[in-house]
């Protein structure tokens, strides 16, 4: 079931129903039951049954960790808790692509020896569940955390809904006292939730799913596109990806914020971002705090005695793994390890850069901030053409013939028609515009405080939008894939 389906949209307004005629006490109970539908909704049952599983471990592990004073009763629960979640992350999404570099290896070293390749697994939502339950354990583990002894609140902590399928991963300290509530109606959450979910099914069935049209036809046929379209299509794929999956998490947000709960922003306008290193509190935000706190920090300090050797090694490995993260293949690994020696480079280059900045008195310069928004959004741009690549070779393709001779890009943009484009290009300016408003003008305070007619000419007109131009080609989220 996705957050854009007529299905969604006849959900939501039962699970109110049931959270209306149900005891305060059980309210949690309504949210796990809805929570579990939604996911039966996959229509995989043992997507249900490995839920359950990182629960159960989860939730007994946290509490045989916190009651344990022994050390290294403490480690052994730990660490027994950890490795079954991460074995159950592994052979969900990771055993094909293992089994199949194993038999390359072997092939290659002449070994004649071959393992069995399993049929790719259904994986959707298991990433990040398995995630948000190893940063409970560790929180825990760090006493950072007491564990939640309702199971059905745990359970309802994993498996929330609006959540559950694309993050955002959430900490137990943020999300675990919210679910402790009882529902209460409230009018003022009600119509935030719904205003920002309305504004990110724009963001996904406008923009975004119109831009999957251009970005398609060019990387779908990459020996038919050369060139400047094929440039243009890797700037749209930028720009696809952040509309699609912050698109996604305003649904998200929006539907748990009509449920009185606050979830994690996500995005804070990643393409502004003057480094790379700023781009990823920027980007996922939910997730760059994750590998930041439990991967990042733990081998830096594991390595402190290396010094700056020691942090650079700690990024490339950090990104390397959050490359894997987002799928079973060497595009998503090179991705992450693009990001990592960025990041790696600015390390080793952050006393240089300082003194050039001084040196050229550069601090108070506006174009040097522009300067810095532009190169950061190329490098980033580089690295989703391995992201958005099918293969190694299709990337090196796209690398090879971004500069060459190729088709005309006014053939490629008009390829989807003039009116697509225009509309395409519209909803962009709409998008920057709105965008402006909301930073610069109004906060949520003010908007709700607006006269009315403000208000009501900003949800015609939404509602206009989305029924005029919702794109005929529903593309499903990028992000579900991870």
């Amino acid at each position: 079931m996705n957050f854009n389906s007529i299905e969604f949209f006849l959900f939501i307004p039962l699970v109110f129903l049931g959270l209306t005629l149900a005891p305060q006490r059980l309210t949690w109970l309504v949210l796990l039951a809805g929570s579990c539908y939604f996911y039966l909704t996959l229509k995989h049952l043992p997507l249900l049954a490995i839920l359950f599983l990182v629960i159960s471990v989860s939730y007994l592990g946290g509490l045989a960790i916190a009651k344990t004073a022994e050390t290294w009763k403490r480690q052994t629960v730990f660490w027994g808790a950890l490795s079954a979640n991460l074995l159950v992350l592994i052979s969900m999404k990771y055993l094909p692509f293992l089994a199949a570099n194993l038999n390359r290896l072997t092939t290659s070293l002449q070994f004649g020896l071959t393992v069995p390749e399993p049929t790719p697994l259904l994986a959707i939502g298991v990433s990040y569940f398995v995630f948000q339950a190893i940063s409970y354990l560790i929180d825990i583990y760090w006493r950072l955390q007491e564990p939640e002894r309702h199971f059905g609140i745990f359970a309802l902590y994993l498996s929330f809904f609006p959540k559950l399928l694309q993050g955002p991963i959430e900490r137990a300290g943020d999300l675990l006292p919210q679910l402790r509530v009882p529902f209460r109606f409230d009018s003022d959450n009600f119509r935030v939730g719904l205003l920002t979910f309305s504004w990110g099914l724009f963001k996904k069935a406008v923009i975004a799913d119109r831009l999957a049209l251009y970005v398609n036809s060019a990387y779908g046929d990459l020996p038919g596109h050369a060139g400047l379209p094929l440039l243009i299509a890797t700037y749209l794929y930028a720009l696809q990806i952040y509309y699609d999956f912050s698109g996604y998490t305003d649904m998200a947000l929006g539907c748990a914020r009509m449920f009185n709960i606050r979830l994690t922003q996500n995005f804070r306008t990643p393409y502004l971002a003057t480094s790379v290193g700023d781009f990823w509190r920027r980007w996922h935000i939910s997730f760059s705090r994750w590998i930041l706190d439990y991967l990042f920090k733990p081998l830096q300090m594991h390595w402190r005695n290396l010094r700056q050797t020691g942090t650079v090694a700690a990024l490339i490995v950090t990104f390397l793994l959050s490359g894997l993260w987002h799928g079973a293949s060497w595009c998503f690994i090179i991705w992450g390890g693009l990001h990592g020696l960025y990041l790696a480079c600015s390390v080793i280059y952050k006393p240089l850069k300082k003194k050039l900045r001084v040196r050229f008195n550069l601090e108070k310069s506006r174009w040097y901030g522009l300067w810095q928004i532009v190169v950061t959004f190329h490098l980033v741009c580089l690295a989703w053409i391995f992201f958005r690549s099918p293969t190694v070779g299709d990337a090196w393709y796209v690398l090879t013939h971004l500069l060459g001779a190729g088709g005309k890009p006014g053939e490629f943009l008009l390829s989807r028609g003039a009116i697509e484009l225009a509309i395409v290009s519209g909803s962009l300016a709409l998008a920057w515009t709105t965008w402006v408003i909301r930073e610069r003008m109004l906060t949520e305070r003010d908007f709700f405080a607006a006269p009315a007619w403000f208000r009501w000419s900003v949800y015609g007109s939404l509602a206009t939008l989305l029924i005029l131009f919702t794109s005929d080609s529903n593309t499903g989220f990028i992000y579900f894939q991870f």
